[in-house]
Parts: structure tokens; C-alpha cells; sequence
């Protein structure tokens, strides 16, 4: 490997300690999160491995167990998205879709001569077709994010990643990890 391929997958690590644990279920995870949160740990703090063309980029590997990359400080890391804020997602970008669509609809009709039967037409008829593509968007972005969750069950569970600040949070962070089913729940003396 040359100098300049080493410089570039170099990671650098601090010195704040990591719970880190395994799960074998979204929901389980989800629970976990929002208890981790409620307890003052801020959501900066929580990670989740990056998916797979991150991790085929970054370690070249095509087949990967979750407990190979737990310790790994090469591992990619990624936000943790909840299933409300997915929601939301989708509903923007169907909504947005109908809105501009019926917009331009809109616009096409607010002339003098345009009655308001006509307009309520326009919109209707501008915005169906765009919200449809709007919600066919949001559909595919709802299978990446469920295709994400499942690869990495497949791949022995979804790895959760918090960073401890102190014995206190991470005696917490351990014990709201396992409360939740998570497995391998272990903290090392470093973090990314």
C-alpha cells in the first residue's frame, strides 16, 4: 500500500471511552436510543456502523460479522435516523412533490379569464402526478433505510456505538444497552 493510501485511511481515535453493544432487532435499538437520550446523552454521541458500500469502500471487505467490526476504529460510522423522523422524511418529499406541482398548476391558470372550478382543476390535476412521484421517492427511501437495518441483522446485528464521558454515563449507557436486549455489551478506552 502506498504512503498516500495509508495517510488516507488513517482514523484518528480520542481518549473518551465507548460503550459499545450488538442488537438484533431495530425496535430494540430504537428503545435503547431514546432511553440513551432521555438520560442526557446527546444524540452526537450515538453512532451506528455506516452500511455497506461504506464499509466495502473503507475496509474492502464484502462479507463482515458485526462483532469483527465493534472494536474496529476503522469501522464507518453513521446517525442513528428513528422511524418518526423517516416519517417525516416521506411525508416532505410527497408533500413537497404535490405542492410544487400544484404550484405550477396553479400558475398556469390565474389568469383573469380562469375560473375558480378551473384552478381547483389545475391543482388537482398538476399536483396528483407529482405527488405519485413524490411518494414512489419517499417508498424507495423508506426500503434503503429498512434494507440498511437488515443487512446488518444479517450480518450479526446492528452495532451501537456511545460515547462515555464519564463512569457515571457509562455505567448508565451499559445498562440501558443490555435493558434493551443489546448483546456483547462491553466499553473500550477510546472512541472516533
Amino acid at each position: 500500500m502506498l504512503d498516500a493510501d495509508k495517510e488516507e485511511n488513517r482514523v484518528s481515535v480520542i481518549d473518551i471511552r465507548e460503550a459499545v453493544g450488538v442488537f438484533d432487532k431495530f425496535e430494540d435499538l430504537q428503545q435503547a436510543f431514546y432511553d440513551l437520550r432521555m438520560v442526557g446523552i446527546h444524540h452526537s454521541d450515538i453512532s451506528l456502523l455506516g452500511d455497506e458500500k461504506v464499509l466495502e469502500e473503507k475496509l474492502g471487505k464484502t462479507f463482515w460479522r458485526a462483532t469483527e467490526l465493534e472494536d474496529d476504529p476503522q469501522a464507518p460510522r453513521a446517525h442513528f435516523v428513528s422511524e418518526e423522523a423517516m416519517g417525516e422524511l416521506e411525508g416532505a418529499i410527497a408533500g413537497g412533490f404535490f405542492f410544487v406541482g400544484s404550484y405550477i398548476a396553479m400558475l398556469a391558470m390565474l389568469t383573469p379569464a380562469s375560473t375558480l372550478a378551473a384552478s381547483i382543476a389545475a391543482i388537482a390535476i398538476g399536483g396528483t402526478p407529482s405527488a405519485v412521484i413524490g411518494t414512489l421517492l419517499a417508498r424507495r427511501v423508506d426500503k434503503h433505510h429498512r434494507d440498511y437495518y437488515a443487512n446488518q441483522i444479517k450480518h450479526g446485528g446492528i452495532l451501537l456505538w456511545v460515547r462515555v464521558r464519564d463512569k457515571e454515563r457509562e455505567e448508565l449507557a451499559v445498562k440501558i444497552m443490555k435493558g434493551h436486549s443489546g448483546h456483547d455489551v462491553h466499553v473500550h478506552s477510546w472512541s472516533t
